[in-house]
């Protein structure tokens, strides 16, 4: 192939090959060329012209394929339009001649083709410039045409389409020669060439007036008469044809002068209307000939005639545009239901036709309202369509009140006008339904009275009418929650008061049904108390259904509706009914057969019509039940619901003969209950109904091949039965299309009803995909399809006897019929067999008897070579299941040798086609292939059909089965690779294009290929590279076809191509390709497109979103005119198609592309997905200007809601995005949160403003998030206070994420703020219309979380900054209501109490339910209480602590303080009266009420208890102690404290959270407090009483009592103890002796915690500090020395060194508590004093012993934490613990040691502790320190004097040795004070320096200088007279001294700024140590 990549074809190299590979050469040269020319200079290709022209025509002589026809065609034209043009004259007489050419021989055919193409694409190409020869060439080819076979009109008219475009107005002269041509071409029998003939015109009627003006009538006729027998691409076509010139016909601003305008008349839309309302109507009969068959009543309007006129439409309206429907909508709506109204009875005569035209109306308003309104024009449309309900509902009305004697003729117009009102309420439900909750402001408009007009009609006379209303209601119920319950009480408030009009009493069970079906769509549901209410009016409605004959009928269909609907709320309401619907169940059918006997002797026709209405109704509720209530169908319930079943079968076989009797108002009756009664044994396990499967099978078989069935109604049944796959094959219009909706009718036949609401109203509650309108089929048909699926299950459970007699039975009824009613009988029978096949499969069933294999076999094959290609599908499925079931290797190779034998033999199309199918479809169940001769068998002849060119049909089949066959054989299949892709590119290159069945089969077998091979596709070596360049080619094939579908084909073949290996498809074309095809009127090319791309941006987002900008700006015609790339992107006009798609799945595509390019490009290309999703959602902000926030905008926007909302020209430029849709905001504002997540896992500076800033200076293309803020609190604020609900949460959560996101950055221009602060108003702006009373409550909550991250991140700024900020400016949205709110919290909170409760109190739990649930729903309660109660409980603790147990309203009575909205009031029923309880017990039942829900839940936590709810639970608690009466309440009660411990203490065990523990902890710490506030109030109040008594008398108060003794289980102080113990050693198990394994202080190296560790064990030591107090002196001391060796075990097991001489926080902590113990009131008290004292001797002595080795080895303790608490025992225990001589001089030992220690750090610090002791007020402490120790201090100062401080650590040593001798000079007596002056006083002097010596000197000798001049300051006027006697006795040091003063005064003016900081040293660095525990 590379050899065809030159300018020139390589001749010699083409001439080489074979004719598969020459044809296949030429067009890799044809393609290479294409693309070779474009960038080849104009010179270059003038050189080589000659020879190029010479090998392109001699080409065109060798008879191109269409492909290659078509290429070589562009390529001559872009030679021509590139280079010289003087030759391009004799290549057109060359093709001019070939064309004339009398050769007909087929030969020949190809290039007489070619040459045709070549014209139309030189004239495409050269337009004008070939002005002069056009008139010849157009006759030539028109003379030609006379002569053509089909390929050749075909291509002669898209030629003509070409020239035409070409020359534009040039071709004016043969535009009449041209329209006649194209006329009869567009009623050709091909279908092609119709679909050519409509492009052809639609190009004409550019420049042609006429067509839209003199002949529009004419063109009209003829595009109705070319829809008679058309298919879906012809209707597609035509209708596009159609719409364009009647738009034309209305817009078109004449030109010409005067003259020529007279002759051209105005068409009015009124005429064009009326024009296209008689094609709807009268069909291609046109205005003349309707006349004979009209009268006669005869005719009827084709179907294809009237839906491609419907298309008509839709086309007419949108080239008209939204502005222009918005404008004419009140005529274009009067108009579209007038077609279906009582002036036109021919189109709705029969029901059949009527319900046909209302779906092509209600199509035509969905696709038009719907499809090009935006959401303000849609609200506008909805008021007009509410106005015509309105007119024809007086109009109905006029009528029934007319009591006039001709009220016979008064019901056909109350009928008349039925369809409009179904049209109308069905358009009107479904806009509002898609406008979701935006369409609030309808229903706030009194003047439309919108739920008025629907209401007002569901009485109507007609039960369409009533239907439609009914599913209206629905609608809004479903796009507007809030108003489901209000319409519910309204049914029934009507159905109640109305029940004696029997339209009302249907109208409105219709209603509540319908609500009922919508409450599974709502988040919020109903009140559960609504069951009962419609129970009992079910129940009331059945039984009163006797009373009056006039009624029966409706009412028990009304009873059995309703209980039916009911049960779709599922087990939790229907559980608490079941009984009562089960007896009615009983009661509808007789007891026995005798009675069934006996009813039937009685009964006239009414009362059997009555009664099987009311039989198939409690069928259909049985049905429903086991639908919707599986958890329901124990086995007990199940025996209870078969009761009823043998006597509903027996009435099933005595149906036939009742219907005998009674004749046929039975008829309808008898098949629907036939129907129920199928579908609900299908729904039942079929053992159930064992005893009667022979007379139901009897029954089914009769159904099956009953001799009144006239219609084939295979489309109903067997698509289901067919394989997906195999459906491809068949008419398009069994796939997927945007007009599936309309299309369904054709498939259909004439004679059968499409599916409509009112073949079976007990739809209504039933869900149906995509939201639209229920559908089911008439009885007559969906009474068949639930036969054969009832017959599949039974058969298969019968004896191999029976099941051998019926299929006897069924083959024998095949055989016994002729002509049509044959072919029903065959489509039932094999539709059945399939279903028995495909359940015995799935149950793993066996199909053994050879006799019942052979007649299954028999039935299947007669249906294989059936004339109906779907049946023919069919039986190929159960061809396949047959070989699965039957799963015996010799049986398949039958199977096989059958269609072998058959394919081989037959010449009939019919045979081979179903033949070949089911060759293919053979192993589809057995895994595969697996013998090479039975491949190889299959391939030679699939390829001998697929090359058989006289049958499209047979190649289509014949490929799709070797597609299927590939597909099964897998890797076994490799063999024949080569020769198959051979075939497939050969016939790629010669089938026409007509035959765009072939190619997509082609399309298939290609795609199976490349799934086969796999990445093998990657290879390297030639015969891969080879295999690629055909897979390739193909696909660049089918990408030129014109059939979309096998576009769509190529688009996923190259898809999987490129997943395979992706380097060897070229992006580039493959993306401009898809992009083309972005808005293609194909659905199967659009989700196509979109699967490619999706698949594509998951490896090279950012690369397909170039090429498709690229590709943009250089095409010059815009590529699809709805998806503007140039501007916005790929990404733009994806976010324009999903505003427009309705398809679900292509959304949801859609979305999945956008996310997959957000997350891979959103970070680099930051502003530009910002401001797409701002154009989204600031698009609706004229919408969203009415929000709540200001009353005058909001009339005014509802004023100009009415006017036409066009938007101006300007505006629309500005805004890529016109009124885009909720949902597509929605999805814009969830890609605001998407682009924020994705910047969190990017650049921290996304996140930093400074940071931000100063890198967008650096690069000016950097792009950081937080630039953009203001944008994203915009959008946030745009969506949060829209109309849509879902817009509001979406925008609520981006609200949410921003906050969470920016919410801790700070403000670098005010220090102290965060950059949040300046948006503040907007997020309260955002939130306040959320706390309005009519917002719905899921909005409300979603804006609460966002108010309470936002409170909390304001907390959390205040902590950091200590700044107050505006959170209270919040706070207000929900002060007003925290009295409603408390008061509902603790109702909820009592309702949760009491469903806690074990079940064996069940029976105290009061009758009618509590606040939130009644008592049927509190099993379904409970799941919302205990999602929720946690938090609840927080918010009431906090709003209790806030109010601090008073009463939140003063006007409250005080009757209502503990029940506020409850019904229950703590376990007693409100019968009871209530007494006037005081606050004080309101308090305590409120308190108790927190307390016990905590106690409960935190005692039995279980796994699944969530960390927030343990978390709620501890803070409430937390906050409930945080207030001193609860306190109170806790210190009183020592048992209840005891309790919480203990709960406390096993939530401490069993959950290993820090939070948890610490929060745990935190509540533990407050009980303590209060115990111990409890102790001391009840001291001071014995001191008080007992005030005149003698102090020894007075009772001991705390625990202990007077003997000390702690009982466990009885102590709080024990309990305290254990949970303090238990934190203790699970971070420190050495504090544990048992658990170390030693009885003593074991030697373990001292280590740090990790900080929750530290700070548990810190908390818990601050709780054992507080013990002592609350015991009594004997009580204190029994804890003392377990509280001590904690204590001190914590200081010894974490005294680790630290640098800079720091303390660790435990050991902090342990120090802090030591101080609390020491100074503790007990120490002192006199019965326990003797005993603490000896206690902290021993303490005292442990920690000494800290220094001592342990087994010869030294501990690595930190000499400062055990010298700092030896400082804590002197200075806070009183003189006798420390002074007696062993322990002081041990003491005193230390701290000589520490002296001398090498480390500085340690030094100071030991300084600073001797400066706290010498200061001691007590002597006996101090004084033997001072003399031990104030020598060496002495000393080590002199020393330092000798050799001058190097460091500042040294100044530091020096001078807090300095400070420890001055406060010795402090506290020293008189007569000693004098030597210590005398000491200090040399040492101070000799760091002074003179004024010379300052200028040189050091830092730290100038400090020390300033430090030592600044204490002789001091000390000299102190001392004034030693000072002078030193002076005096050294005079050296005065004259230094003075030299020094000197020196200072005159640096002074220039060092002030020093002198300031040296004084800082001293106080900086004292030390880091906190010394308050000192």
């Amino acid at each position: 192939m590379e050899l065809s990549h030159n300018l020139l074809l390589n001749e010699e190299a083409c001439n080489q090959l074979g004719d598969v590979q020459k044809a296949e050469f030429i067009f890799e040269w044809l393609r290479y060329l294409e693309k070779l020319l474009l960038a080849t200079s104009r010179n270059d290709v003038r050189e080589k012209q000659k020879t190029l022209v010479e090998q392109l025509l001699s080409l065109l002589n060798s008879s191109p394929g269409p492909p290659t026809r078509k290429l070589l065609a562009k390529n001559l034209a872009i030679i021509y339009s590139i280079g010289d043009t003087f030759s391009v004259y004799e290549t057109i007489d060359k093709c001019n001649d070939l064309i004339r050419s009398k050769d007909d021989s087929p030969s020949f055919l190809p290039t007489k083709l070619a040459a045709v193409v070549c014209l139309g694409s030189l004239y495409k190409k050269l337009g004008r410039i070939l002005g002069n020869t056009f008139a010849d060439t157009v006759g030539n080819i028109l003379k030609a045409m006379k002569s053509a076979e089909s390929q050749g009109r075909y291509e002669i008219m898209l030629s003509l389409q070409n020239i035409l475009n070409g020359l534009g107005a040039a071709a004016t002269p043969c535009h009449r020669d041209v329209y006649k041509a194209a006329r009869s071409c567009l009623t050709d029998r091909s279908m092609a060439v119709r679909c050519a003939a409509a492009k052809c015109l639609l190009e004409l009627q550019n420049e042609a007036i006429f067509m839209w003006n003199t002949d529009l009538d004419s063109v009209t006729t003829l595009c109705f008469k070319s829809f008679e027998g058309s298919n879906y691409d012809v209707r597609i076509a035509v209708s596009k044809l159609l719409g364009t010139v009647l738009a034309k016909a209305i817009i078109s601003k004449h030109p010409g002068s005067a003259a020529s305008r007279q002759s051209i008349r105005r068409v009015s839309l009124e005429e064009v209307l009326e024009l296209l309302g008689t094609g709807f109507l009268r069909g291609s009969s046109g205005f003349l000939r309707a006349s004979g068959d009209m009268l006669k009543g005869t005719s009827s309007v084709s179907r294809d005639v009237r839906v491609g006129v419907t298309q008509a439409y839709v086309v007419f309206v949108s080239t008209l545009g939204g502005a222009w429907l918005e404008k004419n909508f009140a005529v274009f709506l009067s108009h579209l239901l007038s077609l279906v109204s009582q002036s036109h009875p021919k189109a709705t005569q029969t029901q059949v036709d009527a319900v046909c035209c209302r779906r092509c109306v209600s199509f035509i308003l969905r696709a038009t309202i719907g499809g090009l309104l935006g959401e303000k024009a849609q609200i506008a449309a909805a008021k007009e369509i509410c106005q015509a309900i309105w007119k024809l509902k007086k109009l109905s009305d006029a009528v029934l009140s007319d009591g006039n004697l001709e009220t016979r003729l008064s019901s056909t117009d109350v009928a008349a006008n039925q369809h409009m009102l179904v049209c109308a309420l069905q358009e009107l439900g479904s806009l509002i339904h898609n406008l979701g909750t935006t369409a609030a402001p309808l229903f706030q408009d009194p003047s439309t009275g919108l739920l008025d007009s629907v209401t007002s009609v569901i009485p109507h006379p007609s039960n369409c009418v009533r239907l439609a209303a009914a599913w209206c209601l629905h609608c809004i119920a479903v796009a507007l929650p809030s108003y489901l319950t209000p319409l519910l009480d309204r049914s029934l408030e009507r159905l109640t008061v109305l029940k004696s009009s029997p339209e009302a009493v249907t109208g409105f069970s219709f209603a509540v049904a319908a609500l009922l079906g919508a409450v599974k769509h709502c988040p919020l549901g109903i009140p559960h108390g609504k069951g009962k209410i419609i129970m009992t009016l079910a129940e009331d409605l059945l039984c009163s259904a006797a009373q009056n004959s006039r009624l029966s009928a409706q009412r028990t269909q009304a009873g059995w509706l309703l209980i039916a609907a009911l049960m779709t709320l599922g087990p939790a309401v229907v559980t608490h009914h079941l009984a009562r619907v089960l007896l009615l169940w009983k009661c509808v059918f007789p007891a026995s057969p005798k009675d069934l006997e006996t009813e039937k002797s009685r009964g006239d026709s009414f009362t059997w019509q009555v009664t099987l209405e009311g039989r198939a109704g409690a069928l259909s509720a049985m049905k429903s039940f086991v639908s919707h209530c599986g958890d329901l169908l124990t086995g007990e319930v199940i025996q209870h619901l078969l009761l009823p079943l043998p006597c509903a079968v027996d009435l099933l076989t005595q149906l036939s003969s009742i219907l005998k009797t009674y004749g046929s108002p039975l008829k309808t009756p008898s098949v629907v209950y036939r129907q129920r009664l199928y579908e609900l044994l299908i729904l039942l396990p079929p053992e159930t109904y064992q005893g009667n499967f022979c007379a139901i099978l009897k029954e089914l078989t009769a159904d099956l091949t009953a001799p009144d069935i006239q219609v084939a109604a295979s489309s109903c049944l067997l698509p289901s039965l067919c394989h997906q796959d195999d459906l491809l094959i068949l008419s398009p219009l069994l796939q997927e299309t945007d007009h599936r909706f309309i299309e369904e009718q054709l498939l259909l036949g004439n004679g059968v009803a499409c599916g409509s609401l009112e073949y079976d109203p007990y739809s209504i509650y039933e869900d149906v995909e995509g939201n639209s309108v229920p559908k089911p089929l008439p009885p007559t048909l969906s009474v068949i399809s639930s036969a054969a699926k009832l017959f599949g299950v039974v058969c298969a459970h019968v004896e191999d006897a029976q099941r051998l007699l019926v299929l006897e039975q069924l083959l024998n009824s095949i055989k016994h019929t002729k002509g049509v009613r044959q072919q029903v009988v065959q489509l039932h029978v094999v539709s059945s067999i399939s279903n028995f096949l495909k359940y015995l499969a799935g149950s793993k069933g066996n199909l053994s008897p050879e006799e019942i294999r052979r007649l299954v076999l028999t039935l299947v094959m007669g249906a294989l070579e059936s004339t109906n290609p779907l049946l023919r599908c069919a039986a190929a499925e159960a061809w396949a299941r047959l070989a699965q079931v039957v799963d015996d290797g010799v049986f398949t190779a039958g199977l096989a040798q059958v269609s072998f034998e058959k394919l081989k033999s037959a010449r009939d199309v019919v045979t081979r086609t179903g033949h070949s199918l089911a060759l293919g479809s053979l192993h589809r169940y057995l895994g595969g292939i697996s013998s090479t001769q039975h491949l190889n068998s299959c391939i030679g002849i699939l390829y001998t059909l697929s090359q058989d060119s006289t049958s499209p049909d047979v190649q289509t089949w014949a490929l799709h089965s070797l597609s299927l066959i590939i597909d099964s054989a897998g890797a076994l299949y490799y063999v024949h690779v080569e020769p198959t892709l051979s075939l497939i590119i050969l016939l790629l290159l010669n089938v026409p294009p007509t035959h765009a069945e072939v190619h997509q089969s082609l399309g298939r077998c290609l795609n199976a290929l490349i799934t086969m091979l796999g990445p093998e596709l990657q290879g390297n070596n030639t015969s891969v590279s080879t295999l690629r360049t055909s897979c390739l080619l193909g696909c660049a094939v089918m990408q030129d076809n014109p059939s979309c579908l096998v576009q769509a084909q190529a688009i996923s073949c190259l898809q999987q191509l490129h997943m395979f290996a992706p380097r060897h498809v070229n992006l580039s074309s493959l993306v401009s390709s898809l992009c083309v095809n972005l808005c293609s009127p194909y659905l199967l090319l659009r989700r196509a497109v979109l699967a490619c791309l999706r698949q594509l941006v998951q490896r090279e987002a950012s690369e397909v979103s170039e090429h498709a900008v690229v590709l943009a700006k250089d095409s010059r015609e815009e590529l699809t005119p709805d998806a503007n790339i140039r501007e916005f992107g790929l990404e733009g006009a994806l976010l324009t198609l999903l505003d427009k798609e309705t398809d679900q799945r292509l959304c949801q595509d859609i979305k999945e592309t956008l996310n997959h390019m957000l997350t891979s490009m959103a970070v680099e290309k930051l502003s530009f997905w910002l401001k797409l999703c701002k154009d989204v959602l600031a698009a609706s902000a004229d919408f969203t200007g009415v929000t709540c926030v200001d009353t005058m905008q909001e009339e005014e926007g509802d004023r100009g809601d009415d006017a036409s909302v066009l938007t101006t020209k300007s505006n629309e430029k500005s805004h890529p995005f016109t009124h885009p849709r909720w949902a597509t905001r929605v999805f814009a504002a969830e890609c605001v949160c998407r682009i924020i997540k994705q910047c969190e896992n990017a650049n921290s500076a996304h996140f930093d403003i400074a940071l931000a800033q100063e890198m967008k200076k650096r690069d000016s293309r950097n792009d950081f998030l937080v630039l953009h803020l203001a944008d994203l609190i915009r959008m946030a604020f745009m969506a949060a206070t829209d109309h849509s609900d879902q817009l509001r949460l979406s925008g609520l959560e981006t609200l949410l994420v921003v906050i969470r996101q920016f919410a801790a950055i700070p403000e670098p221009e005010f220090p102290g703020h965060v950059i949040l602060e300046q948006y503040q108003a907007n997020v309260g702006a955002a939130l306040r219309p959320a706390f309005t009373s009519d917002t719905p409550p899921d909005v409300t909550a979603k804006a609460c979380q966002v108010y309470i991250i936002a409170v909390q991140r304001h907390k959390n700024h205040k902590q950091i900054s200590k700044t107050p900020t505006c959170s209270e400016g919040l706070l207000d949205l929900v002060y007003t209501d925290l009295g409603t709110l408390s008061r509902l919290w603790l109702a909820a909170l009592q309702d949760f109490a009491l469903l806690s409760l074990p079940s064996e109190f069940a029976s105290q739990l009061p009758d009618e339910g509590g606040a939130f649930y009644t008592a049927e729903t509190s099993e379904n309660a409970k799941l919302h209480y205990h999602n929720s109660w946690a938090l609840i409980l927080h918010a009431a603790a906090l709003w209790l602590t806030s109010t601090g147990f008073a009463v939140a309203e003063p006007d409250e009575g005080t009757a209502n303080l503990s029940r506020p909205v409850t019904p229950t009031s703590m376990c007693q029923g409100s019968s009871s009266k209530h007494t006037v309880k005081s606050p004080e017990d309101v308090y305590t039942d409120r308190f108790h009420l927190i307390l016990g829900i905590s106690v409960e839940f935190l005692c039995s936590l279980r796994s699944d208890a969530t960390m927030e709810s343990i978390t709620a639970c501890l803070h409430a608690l937390q906050a409930l102690l945080d207030v001193p009466w609860p306190r109170s309440k806790i210190g009183s009660d020592q048992n209840l404290g005891i309790e919480l411990l203990n709960v406390l203490h096993r939530v401490i065990l069993t959950r290993e959270s820090p939070s948890i523990q610490l929060a745990s902890l935190e509540v533990v710490r407050q009980i303590i407090c209060a115990a111990q506030e409890h102790v001391k109030e009840k001291r001071r109040s014995a001191e008080v009483d007992d005030g005149a008594a003698e102090k020894e008398t007075l009772p001991e108060f705390g625990e202990g009592k007077d003997t000390g003794g702690l009982v466990p289980g009885k102590s709080l102080v024990f309990a305290t103890l254990e949970l303090c113990m238990c934190i203790l050693v699970r971070q420190l198990p050495e504090l544990n002796p048992e658990l170390t394994g030693s009885p003593g202080v074991k030697v373990t190296k001292p280590h740090m915690l990790s900080e929750d560790g530290s700070r548990l064990v810190s908390s818990a030591l601050v709780i054992l500090s507080e013990l002592p107090t609350v015991c009594s002196p004997e009580g204190s001391i029994s804890i003392l020395p377990t509280v001590l060796y904690l204590t001190i075990g914590v200081l010894r097991e974490t005294a680790v060194k630290l640098p800079g001489g720091q303390l660790s926080s435990t050991v902090a902590a342990s120090l802090q508590a030591l101080k609390g113990i020491l100074s503790s009131p007990m120490a002192r008290a006199e019965k326990s004093h003797t005993a603490w004292t000896d206690l902290l001797r021993s303490a005292l002595t442990t920690i000494l012993d800290c220094w001592d080795p342990v087994d010869g080895t030294y501990q690595e303790l930190d000499e400062v934490s055990l010298l700092t608490a030896i400082t804590v025992f002197i200075l806070s225990t009183s003189p006798e613990v420390t002074t007696i001589p062993c322990l002081q001089n041990r003491c005193i030992e230390k701290f000589k040691a520490t002296l001398e220690t090498k480390d500085p750090m340690v030094q100071i610090k030991t300084y600073q502790l001797l400066h706290s002791i010498f200061q001691y007020p007590n002597p006996a402490v101090s004084y033997p320190y001072i003399y031990s120790l104030a020598s060496s201090v002495m000393e080590k100062l002199q020393e330092i004097d000798k050799r001058k401080p190097e460091d500042t650590v040294e100044l530091q040593i020096f001078q807090e040795g300095i400070k420890v001798l001055e406060a010795l000079v402090t506290i020293a007596e008189e007569q000693h004070r004098s030597q210590l002056v005398a000491c200090l006083l040399p040492i101070l002097i000799s760091f002074l320096l003179d004024e010379n010596a300052l200028g040189s000197a050091t830092s730290v000798m100038r400090n020390l200088h300033d430090f030592a001049l600044q204490n002789l300051m001091q000390i000299g006027p102190q001392y004034s007279s030693v000072f002078k006697s030193v002076m005096a006795s050294t005079p050296s040091l005065k004259t230094r001294l003075a030299a020094a003063i000197k020196g200072n005064q005159e640096s002074v003016n220039i060092k002030l700024p020093s002198s300031k900081h040296t004084a800082n040293p001293g106080k900086n660095s004292t030390i880091q140590l906190k010394t308050n525990f000192l």
